[in-house]
């Protein structure tokens, strides 16, 4: 049997933490030697030794892959990878890759999707809150609470994900548009009864925009007040991809000056977000903690995704999902 492999597994301490590295460690019984960290800084010697870093949300930076002369391959536990330095990693030759083609998160993040979608439909949260409180606040409800039935979705981004929304826009009578770099396949949009056009024209018309775009410099604020500014003041903004790909600041503009329906968010920049950030307190959102990708089935399957590109990789196998 060959020498077993130093792994470097970065570990969030507000996802599973130390708990979810020993179980991912778990999954390599004798064929690796697996370190458990929550930031790459915290071990230097098995940063030093290690051939593969397995990280979910934990920055790789251009001085880690420096510090990691025996690195060989950087496994993202999701289908993101903002937090590695692409570019370091180019420079070393070093693949990056994802869990995307395993579609690990993709039930639970449209799932958490729809039900931003719903929440902000049928403005449960206001409804909760007054009820709680005493308020039988029917009455002042009944006239902004919509259907999704007959609406038109925009996903900005028909991946792996998007797809996934798209079948469940489909059973709730939605028109589907999408923009992207790359249409779909004819045979894919024909079973979605979906139409790409271009992002301006599908934030003209849509009454929910839904972002499952990667987040890179071209995506970054991809949002900002002058794409916000195309949106109905009916439509509704949902966002379990990456905080970063909406510009905060004008989004809350627009939500406080009535420019926009609501929002429901499950990403922000930066996460967790400042108790300062306006978007907490804003009008019509519906706000979650990054638990999109987050279930005890989603965990699981995210971990056996990584650990198994990671053991392709160790057999001589091309690694998948390359993204560096």
């Amino acid at each position: 049997m060959s020498e077993p492999r130093n792994v470097l597994a970065i570990v969030s301490p507000h996802v599973g933490g130390r708990t979810a590295g020993a179980a991912l460690a778990g999954l390599f019984p004798d064929r690796a030697r697996v370190t458990v960290v929550e930031t790459a800084d915290e071990d230097p010697a098995a940063l030093r030794e290690a051939h593969v870093v397995i990280t979910g949300l934990g920055p790789v930076t251009a001085a880690h892959f420096a510090a990691a002369p025996a690195l060989e391959l950087v496994q993202c536990a999701s289908h993101g990878y903002d937090y590695v330095d692409l570019d370091a990693a180019r420079a070393r030759s070093v693949p990056v890759c994802t869990i995307g083609s395993s579609g690990a998160e993709r039930q639970n993040v449209a799932e958490q999707t729809f039900a931003l979608m719903l929440a902000l439909a049928k403005r449960l949260v206001p409804a909760h809150t007054a009820l709680a409180g005493g308020d039988w606040a029917l009455p002042r409800l009944q006239s902004s609470i919509t259907e999704l039935s007959g609406k038109t979705l925009g996903i900005v981004g028909l991946g792996t994900i998007g797809t996934e929304v798209a079948r469940r826009a489909a059973a709730f009578d939605m028109s589907i548009v999408y923009s992207g770099p790359e249409a779909a396949p004819p045979e894919t949009e024909a079973r979605l009864g979906a139409r790409r056009v271009e992002l301006e024209e599908l934030l003209r018309t849509s009454d929910y925009v839904t972002l499952h775009a990667p987040l890179t410099d071209a995506t970054r604020h991809l949002l900002d007040a002058g794409r916000l500014a195309l949106l109905k003041p009916t439509a509704f903004v949902v966002n379990t991809a990456r905080g970063a790909l909406i510009d905060q600041e004008a989004l809350a503009d627009a939500l406080e000056a009535g420019a926009l329906a609501g929002a429901g968010l499950d990403v922000f920049e930066p996460e967790p977000p400042p108790a300062s950030l306006r978007l907490l307190r804003a009008p019509n959102v519906v706000l979650s903690p990054h638990v999109a990708g987050v279930t005890r089935e989603t965990l699981v399957r995210i971990a056996v995704a990584a650990v198994q590109n990671v053991l392709e990789h160790f057999e001589g196998k091309p690694p998948r999902d390359v993204v560096s």
